[in-house]
């Protein structure tokens, strides 16, 4: 089974746009939103699996766009929406990654509800080298692999590689090939009824809920931090000259 092939219950969905970067922005939330309703209409359908290309997931943030100065809250809310999504959805959703995921890539690995990686994958949160924060990303990550592995990944910005993912809990399985790991989860969901999926997700978003009053709280920080001079200069930097802020 090839993993761009559709099966009677598994959908999958490609954000490789083959610009090596994969950024999240408009386009990307349109088309994961547009594969989530397709999936959810399909009475056969049990999981969405969410591929990229080889070597990149994705690098998060689109940030010559950032630096353009369109509204960061706007965004944010739109991005936020879709990582709670994911959370609700009576569906399996499983991201196959198979390189770098950063930043807001890292959002949305952490929202899916399993993640298959390859040995050379790696997870990383560089905003801070920005003057930023994974706003955003918290509220998922925090949920998925607890408060300290979280904070500490924002606060060294270290690429955590696939082996300490998986011992994290931000991996599910990591594999030298994921064809196998990937047939055996969606034949696991092809036996599970949506209803089922939909009652431990709103079971386990009540345990651990994201709120609305989070959502505010991580859009309106990060449009305060993305108004500050220091991000806006090394963001400008970033589009004219490709300079990194970790060059200076």
């Amino acid at each position: 089974m090839g993993l761009t092939e559709r099966t009677a219950t598994l959908r999958t969905v490609s954000i490789d746009r083959g610009d090596g970067a994969n950024s999240v922005d408009e386009a990307m939330v349109a088309r994961l939103h547009e594969a989530l309703d397709r999936a959810e209409a399909d009475p056969d359908c049990r999981m969405l699996l969410i591929t990229s290309g080889d070597g990149v997931f994705s690098t998060g943030m689109n940030l010559a766009a950032a630096a353009s100065g369109e509204a960061p809250e706007a965004a944010g809310r739109a991005f936020f929406d879709l990582m709670r999504r994911f959370t609700g959805v009576p569906l399996m959703v499983a991201a196959h990654v198979d390189g770098q995921v950063a930043g807001g890539g890292v959002g949305l690995v952490a929202a899916c509800d399993l993640v298959l990686a390859s040995e050379r994958s790696t997870f990383a949160l560089p905003e801070a080298l920005w003057g930023l924060l994974p706003c955003c990303v918290l509220p998922f990550l925090v949920r998925r692999i607890g408060f300290q592995r979280a904070y500490a990944m924002t606060l060294t910005t270290r690429p955590v590689p696939a082996a300490d993912a998986a011992r994290s809990g931000l991996a599910d399985e990591v594999a030298a090939d994921l064809t196998g790991p990937v047939r055996r989860l969606a034949y696991r969901a092809g036996k599970l009824d949506t209803a089922t999926v939909a009652a431990l997700k709103r079971y386990a978003g009540a345990l651990w809920p994201v709120t609305a009053e989070t959502r505010e709280l991580a859009v309106g920080e990060l449009g305060r931090l993305m108004a500050t001079p220091a991000v806006h200069e090394r963001l400008t930097a970033f589009a004219e000259s490709g300079r990194l802020p970790w060059d200076r």
